[in-house]
């Protein structure tokens, strides 16, 4: 159940509610609804006698099972870290090693992507990787050398999570918490950073279902964390052509279903270097919030992930192609043909015909 509370509601009315639900045992939460408003979840029902208080707006028994995460009743949420908000009026580019390899690099790479327009700093301090003998990234050296990095290009910063043990230690250094594709089923996890009062980008698993991605979203929202942000980076298919499938139409169909801003990442969705590019701006094209890609001055040499780094000049192509499309998505459009462009139209049809 979801009661919708207008603007006015007085505090007693939510105040009663929550002690009906903690009365007959049912878990209940609150949210804002992006209007001034206030939304409870209810774990179940409440007694009709409760329902007809003062400020209460509506009441709906049928919803998502991601009720937290659904757009249902609720605006659009925009994650502001810093200056930048993430959902806002253009699309945010997040760019960076894979991982972190040393102070040098790292500095070096920020102010790159800097100059070439990037507004968050991503970079692997703790890395997961298929082999255990391969290099599994710094630790907290590494979420030292993001703080310095932030300290001095004034870009706030992204880096994984991996275990519950962990995020105290990242939390401290990072100004957005990544979990990854192989952590998005991982619950305690979700848990513990549903905890925190700090962003959090949640990657798509990448065998996962759009409404599997939604309900791990919903652990970190219903731990009171409402700042979440979902992120397309591919999906393993049949064909071994790329790394894997970026599967641009979750894009919309994610913008349909949530109220939470979504990023693509067109470097692991791909695989290629030479792909990053063109799949970036589609991911722009397709209604994303930003995008999360590995970039730094010389990717031959990333000991992480290679293939499909791409250099700070491509980075500057991207983001001036990326402003362009989306100039041009915000372009008013007749909503009605014209009288001409009407005739043709008919005329079409009737040769369809």
């Amino acid at each position: 159940m979801i009661i919708s509370l207008a603007a006015d509601a007085p505090v007693s009315t939510s105040v009663a509610l929550l002690a009906a639900a903690t009365t007959l045992r049912k878990q209940a939460r609150t949210m804002p609804d992006g209007r001034g408003g206030l939304l409870i979840t209810v774990d179940g029902s409440l007694p009709d006698d409760l329902l007809h208080g003062p400020g209460v707006a509506a009441v709906h028994r049928s919803h998502k099972p991601y009720v937290l995460a659904s757009l249902e009743h609720r605006a659009r949420t925009v994650v502001t870290v810093g200056d930048v908000r993430i959902g806002g009026d253009r699309p945010v580019v997040m760019a960076g090693p894979c991982s972190i390899e040393g102070r040098e690099s790292l500095l070096r790479t920020a102010h790159a992507v800097r100059a070439a327009g990037a507004d968050i700093l991503r970079g692997g301090a703790f890395k997961p990787r298929t082999s255990p003998y391969s290099f599994q990234g710094l630790g907290e050296e590494g979420l030292r050398y993001l703080a310095e990095a932030r300290e001095q290009t004034g870009m706030p910063v992204i880096t994984e999570v991996m275990e519950p043990e962990q995020v105290d230690l990242v939390a401290e250094y990072a100004d957005i918490i990544q979990i990854g594709t192989r952590n998005m089923s991982n619950f305690p996890l979700l848990r513990r950073v549903g905890q925190l009062r700090k962003p959090v980008l949640l990657k798509r698993g990448m065998s996962a279902r759009v409404d599997e991605w939604l309900m791990s979203a919903e652990y970190i929202l219903s731990g009171g964390n409402l700042q979440v942000i979902l992120c397309e980076r591919g999906i393993r298919s049949f064909d071994p052509a790329t790394r894997f499938t970026l599967d641009l139409t979750a894009v919309p169909l994610v913008k349909e279903l949530t109220h939470l801003p979504v990023v693509v990442d067109p470097s692991h969705g791909t695989g290629l270097r030479s792909l990053v590019g063109a799949m970036a701006i589609a991911g722009i094209a397709a209604g994303a919030d930003g995008i999360f890609v590995e970039a730094e001055p010389d990717p031959e040499r990333a000991t992480s992930d290679a293939a499909q780094t791409i250099d700070p000049e491509e980075l500057y192509r991207i983001v001036q192609r990326g402003r362009l499309v989306a100039e041009a998505l915000k372009a008013t459009i007749p909503t009605q043909l014209t009288g001409g462009m009407r005739e043709g139209t008919r005329e079409l049809a009737a040769v369809g015909d």
